[in-house]
């Protein structure tokens, strides 16, 4: 399937999208210019690959409102490839816990990897099924808000990991390539004085089942790690504990390349 022919389709099911949902309180388009582009890109072959993806919400509601059903918004994003991958869903609802919200966006993505991926190549797949860890470093990491943030969104896109507050900030997160992108795009957003991605690891998994991307995970759900804070404001770690920690998880080669020196 050509660009081409994959943006045509993007287009048909928006179009039919608006046709089931007209009411805008229903159907949103996030990003209009977003839609101009992947239009334009369809009439004209000189045209060069859209910039942005395709967004949109979808707000659902029970019709009975004695039904026991929950009110929910999809958010959705259309890779530039889709339908040849899978689309990004995230299943948000304000009657819903955190943890309910983060297994049910888990189990929604593996449902769509076990049963709605396209199989015309490897290559492309492959996309879907990629396990990814973000070794995240910051100058500093101090304020509380952006400490809440880390930990909320990583349970919303189902990613484990840690984080060390303090200065330095180390920050560590893993699972679907997809949600560990969307995790820096959020972060890198916030204000800081330096934040970088320190390492990358990318794993292909055959099959991209449940199973495989839980036997990659080095740590359970992201949780915020102190070590013997000490320091005039209390905000310097003990980074012994911290190699010793990472050494247990079988990571204590990131050490170096944070710090550039070896651990013990």
């Amino acid at each position: 399937m050509t660009n081409r022919e994959e943006a045509e389709i993007q287009i048909s099911e928006l179009d039919l999208l608006s046709s089931m949902f007209p009411y805008e309180e229903e159907f949103t388009v996030t990003d209009q210019l977003a839609v101009a582009e992947l239009k334009h890109f369809v009439d004209n072959e000189s045209a060069e690959m859209p910039s942005s993806k395709i967004q949109f919400v979808l707000n659902v509601k029970p019709e009975d409102s004695k039904a026991s059903m929950v009110k929910f918004s999809m958010v959705c994003a259309l890779p530039f490839k889709y339908p040849s991958v899978l689309p990004e869903i995230t299943v948000r609802s304000p009657l819903l816990s955190r943890s309910q919200q983060a297994q049910l966006n888990s189990d929604l993505k593996t449902y769509l990897m076990q049963n709605c991926s396209v199989t015309t190549s490897n290559a492309v797949r492959s996309e879907d099924i990629v396990f990814t860890r973000l070794w995240i470093y910051s100058h500093h990491i101090y304020n509380k808000q952006k400490r809440k943030n880390i930990i909320e969104w990583s349970k919303e896109l189902s990613l484990s990991g840690f984080c060390m507050p303090g200065k330095p900030g180390v920050v560590c997160v893993e699972g679907l390539q997809s949600s560990c992108e969307e995790f820096w795009s959020r972060i890198r957003r916030l204000t800081w004085k330096r934040i970088l991605i320190r390492h990358r690891e990318d794993i292909s998994l055959e099959g991209g089942c449940l199973a495989e991307i839980q036997k990659q995970r080095k740590f359970s759900a992201l949780e915020e790690k102190c070590f013997d804070a000490h320091g005039a404001r209390g905000n310097h770690m003990d980074l012994g504990q911290l190699y010793q920690f990472l050494e247990e998880k079988g990571c204590a080669d990131i050490f170096q390349m944070y710090f550039g020196v070896e651990g013990h």
